[in-house]
Parts: C-alpha cells; sequence; structure tokens
C-alpha cells in the first residue's frame, strides 16, 4: 500500500505536538494546587498518559473504530499481536500508516483522561485515580469516539465534531463532574455557611507556562484533525479559527473578571484562553473566523460565571476543569449547529442555523450532547462508585491536610522549603572583616557579621534586634548599619500586616482570608553596639511618615551556642582564625 509522506510527517507533527499538551496539562494543574501536593499532580499526569496508551492499546482502539456498528466496534478488536491490520487500511484516512493513526487518536484518548486528573486534585487516592482512569480509556471513551468518529449512530445521523468538542473535552468533562460529585469538596473548601473560601494555587507562573504549552499543543490538535496536508488552506484556515477563539476568549475573560469579580484575575485568564480553545475545536473546520471570534468572545465570558457557579453549588474542582472542558465542550458543540457555514473550507458539508441550515443540524448536536452527557456521567458515576466501596477513592482526612506528596508519595516537590518560618540562622556576631554573603552569590539568609568589643568577665549581654520594614527601605537600612558598624544581617523575606489591614485578595472570585502584604524582616544580634543607638540608626534610615515604615523589636539573647565546637555565650559568636581578637 501506498503512503503519502506528506500527510504522514504531518500527522507525526501534529501528534507529538498534541503528546507535548501533557505537560501543559500537569504544569496548569499544579499551578492551580497547592505547594504540598504537587508531586502527586505530576505524578499522575505521568502515569495517567501510560495508562490510557494501555488501555487503548489493549482494547480502546478497536471498540471505537472496529466497524460500524451503531454502538460500538465489534470487529477486529484486538490489535495487538496482529501481523495483518489491511481491516483498518481506510480508517481514517488511507494515505497514512495504521500505527500512526492510531497513535494520533491515541493522544487524544490520553487527553480526555487528563481532563479528569485536575477536577478530583488535592484528595483522590492515587490508585483509584489509576484505576478509574484505565477504565475510562478502555472502554467508556472508546465508545463515545465510535459513535462520533468510528462511524457508530451520532455520526450517521450527522452529528459533527471535527476535533473533539464532544469526544474528548466533554468526555472529560462528564467523567470530572463526576469524581468531584461523589468525592466531595476539599477540607476548608467551605465555611460553616456554605459559603466557597478561596484556595489558591501555589505557581501562578507555573499555571502561565502550562497555559502556552497546551495553546502551542491545540495548533496540532485542531489543524492535525485534518490527518492530510494535501489541502493547505484548510489547514490554515483551522490554525485561524483556532487563534481566533483563543485570544477573543482571552480578553472576554479578563474583562469579565475585571468587570465582576473587581480585579483582572490571572487565573480567569487563563482558563478564559482555555475556554476559547476548547469552545472552537468542534468547529474549528466550519466556522469562519468572524465565527471564532464571536464563539471565543461568548466561551471567555461563559467559563467565568461557570468557575464562580461550580464553586457556589458546592462542586470544588480546584483548577476549573469542568467549566472549561465540560461546560465549553458542550457550548462549542452546541455552536456548531449555529455557526456551521458548508464550504467555508472543503471539510464544511452543511449549514447550521444562522446560515440557512434551518434546526436540522442543531437538533443532531443537541442529541449528541444530551446522549454523551447522560452515557458518560452514569458509566463514570458507577466506577467511581464501585471504587468508593471497593478500596475507597479518597484519602484520609490527615493525608489530604498534610498533603498528597507525603501521604501517597513520600517526597515533596520543594524540600528546601520544608520549614516555612524564618529562611537561615539569626545573625550572630562575628570580627570585621568576613564576607557578608557567600561566595557563589545571594542568598536570602545572610549570616550576621558584627564587630563586638571583646567579653568581660560575665560575657556581654546579647541582644536580638529584629526589623520589620517595607522591602522599598531595606537599601537605606542595609547602608546605615553598615556605617555604624554592623557588617551582616539575616534578611528573610515575610508577609503581614498592622493597621493598615492589608491587601484585599481574591482568587477565582473568592476573598483570601489572609489579607497579607510582602514585608522585610532583618535580624541582628549585638552585645557591644548600644541597642539604642542600632535603634535610632534604623529608625532615621527608615522614616518616611506613611504607614507602613515598620516596626522593630528587641529581645534579651539567653544564650548562643555554637554547633561543632560547644562554645557558648560571647566565644560561640567568634570565628577561630580571628587574629584581631584582645
Amino acid at each position: 500500500m501506498t503512503y503519502s509522506i506528506t500527510d504522514t510527517l504531518w500527522v507525526f507533527l501534529a501528534a507529538i505536538l498534541v503528546f507535548f499538551m501533557n505537560l501543559g496539562f500537569a504544569a496548569v494543574e499544579a499551578g492551580f494546587a497547592r505547594a504540598k501536593n504537587t508531586v502527586n499532580i505530576l505524578s499522575k499526569n505521568f502515569i495517567v498518559f501510560a495508562v490510557s496508551s494501555l488501555g487503548f492499546l489493549l482494547l480502546g482502539w478497536g471498540l471505537m473504530f472496529g466497524g460500524d456498528a451503531p454502538f460500538v466496534g465489534t470487529e477486529h478488536l484486538f490489535v495487538l499481536g496482529q501481523s495483518d491490520l489491511s481491516f483498518y487500511d481506510d480508517t481514517l484516512t488511507s494515505s497514512v500508516p495504521f500505527w500512526g493513526k492510531f497513535f494520533f487518536q491515541l493522544v487524544f484518548c490520553g487527553t480526555a483522561a487528563t481532563i479528569v486528573s485536575g477536577a478530583v486534585a488535592e484528595r483522590i487516592k492515587y490508585i483509584s485515580f489509576i484505576l478509574f482512569s484505565f477504565v475510562l480509556t478502555l472502554v467508556i471513551y472508546p465508545i463515545v469516539g465510535h459513535w462520533i468518529w468510528g462511524g457508530g449512530w451520532l455520526s450517521q445521523l450527522g452529528f459533527l465534531d471535527f476535533a473533539g468538542d464532544s469526544a474528548v473535552h466533554s468526555v472529560g468533562g462528564w467523567a470530572a463532574l463526576s469524581g468531584a460529585l461523589i468525592l466531595g469538596p476539599r477540607i476548608g473548601k467551605y465555611g460553616r455557611d456554605g459559603k466557597p473560601k478561596a484556595i489558591p494555587g501555589h505557581s501562578m507562573s507555573l499555571a502561565v507556562i502550562g497555559l502556552f504549552v497546551l495553546w502551542l499543543g491545540w495548533f496540532g490538535f485542531n489543524p492535525g484533525s485534518t490527518m492530510s496536508f494535501q489541502n493547505p488552506s484548510d489547514v490554515m484556515h483551522i490554525l485561524m479559527t483556532t487563534n481566533t477563539s483563543a485570544i477573543a476568549a482571552v480578553l472576554t475573560s479578563t474583562v469579565t473578571a475585571w468587570v465582576f469579580l473587581g480585579k483582572p484575575d490571572l487565573g480567569m485568564t487563563i482558563n478564559g484562553c482555555l475556554a476559547g480553545l476548547v469552545g472552537v475545536t468542534g468547529g474549528c473546520a466550519y466556522f469562519t473566523v468572524e465565527a471564532s471570534l464571536l464563539v471565543g468572545a461568548v466561551a471567555g465570558v461563559l467559563v467565568v460565571f461557570l468557575v464562580v457557579l461550580f464553586d457556589r453549588i458546592g462542586i470544588d474542582d480546584p483548577v476549573g476543569a469542568t467549566s472549561v472542558h465540560l461546560g465549553c465542550g458542550v457550548f462549542g458543540t452546541l455552536c456548531v449547529g449555529l455557526f456551521a457555514k458548508e464550504g467555508v473550507t472543503s471539510l464544511s458539508t452543511a449549514n447550521g442555523l444562522f446560515y440557512g441550515g434551518g434546526l436540522s443540524l442543531l437538533g443532531v448536536e443537541l442529541l449528541g450532547i444530551a446522549a454523551i452527557g447522560v452515557f458518560v456521567f452514569a458509566a463514570s458515576s458507577l466506577v467511581w462508585l464501585a471504587l468508593k466501596h471497593t478500596i475507597g477513592i479518597r484519602v484520609s482526612s490527615e493525608e489530604e491536610l498534610a498533603g498528597l506528596d507525603i501521604g501517597e508519595h513520600g517526597n515533596m516537590a520543594y524540600p528546601d522549603f520544608a520549614a516555612p518560618a524564618s529562611i537561615g540562622e539569626f545573625a550572630a556576631e562575628a570580627p570585621a572583616g568576613r564576607p557578608a554573603v557567600p561566595a557563589g552569590g545571594a542568598a536570602q539568609a545572610i549570616p550576621v557579621i558584627h564587630r563586638a568589643a571583646p567579653a568581660g568577665s560575665g560575657g556581654p549581654k546579647m541582644t536580638r534586634v529584629s526589623i520589620i520594614t517595607n522591602q522599598s527601605r531595606f537599601a537605606q537600612l542595609q547602608e546605615a548599619l553598615e556605617r555604624l558598624g554592623v557588617t551582616g544581617m539575616t534578611v528573610t523575606n515575610v508577609f503581614g500586616y498592622g493597621t493598615q489591614k492589608g491587601h484585599q485578595t481574591y482568587y477565582r472570585g473568592a476573598p483570601v482570608e489572609a489579607r497579607l502584604l510582602p514585608k522585610m524582616k532583618i535580624d541582628v544580634v549585638v552585645s557591644k553596639i548600644p541597642v539604642q543607638t542600632l535603634v535610632e540608626t534604623a529608625k532615621r534610615a527608615l522614616y518616611t511618615g506613611h504607614v507602613g515604615d515598620g516596626k522593630i523589636f528587641i529581645y534579651d539573647v539567653e544564650q548562643v551556642v555554637k554547633v561543632r565546637t560547644g562554645q557558648t555565650g560571647y566565644d560561640a559568636l567568634q570565628d577561630e582564625d580571628d587574629t584581631d581578637q584582645p
């Protein structure tokens, strides 16, 4: 059989772009979750692709493409161990080798399973998630895929879903919704009054990186679904509708959050972009560029209200997967029945309601939405409930509070941040001339070096002075203390608020209870420099007359012990090689 090199290379490129989306999902989900669950989330996004690949390889492909029976494939179900796969020569396309077509469909299957991970994050048992993902990709996803792309009953009725609004995103979304409902919300998500509380993610930087990876991957997801590059104009049109919907949704989600939530919430913008990409997926080959602009604009507004709505009705979805993939997947499928235009590409053969097609296509799309929703939600619920009543699906409350990284995996994503209080040692006196910053660059905690007089018979009194002030005043303070004779200090970035009460912050529309301001904490320990002199020096350096100049705390230091030598008191503050001691 003769294959097209051009088509094969195109499918190969598109498939690896879609595969790369696994990194995007992992980063977005990890960024939107708390640091104590990062290892668990990253591990789930690894394991889910392996599990989905196995399920699709063992049976999923055969159920999806094994003949044109109405409900599920029934012929040549197993591809492993088969030397003759000619039955599938004309499946999807005849110009690409079998395993190229298989892998392209495999990465789509993996995407559907990955969607579930975000909605059940921070409280699901690792083994339960693995087992659910296996069943989803072994049976549930392939059955719906057969209905739409494998010659099943929906495709026979004329149902259109070019790149997977229903086949991928809605399937993942319905399964995610079922899991979130059966699992219940995270501890602390809702107060006694039932109102949702903000649980901010630990890294918006990671989430933004993930978003751009997903955006890039979508240029394989949608245009690659042509599975051919014989008509470049089709591919480029789909590329343009995909990007246009995304940028429209970025703008409208930002504006919507700004107007209704008070600030242009970055998390909402991230989900807005994803909403635009999902919303156009089903109709990217059937929409005009103008229609894709409208679809994306509406999806960006819709997702903001869906995130808030799901929170308020008690569905705890840490990353907004149900809002993005289910809500906008259903919306995008509906838009096919409204905005499809015959001839906009060579792949578009029907008109939606707004282009003279009447209610025919819209009716089929609505039927498909309902059928897929009922089947996937019911099937997923049965699997979740079976797992719940056998091995269990939720970790213990102790494990959830401590973080799944420790409980489920026995390690941490950020071990250097394990001690959350002050970073580094308190300042200690030492002879002049020692470097204030260790070799190799700056550190968050800087060993204190302070020139002091020799100890008397009873040793000098030691005092710790802690200065908390605005970060912008640190340079002036450091210079003033060095002139006084303090040649080192312990510096810690901290957060807090005083009478000014801090800034009210929000996460996905809900207020964050702790309204904290960034501050700088500077610690020194002195013995011979008069404490009052140090205090007056610090006050002169920090004073602006405005709220936030800072506070100074003074503590007696009862004892200092050098661990290595056992020296105590003033002697513990000195270096052994100090030759300038009396």
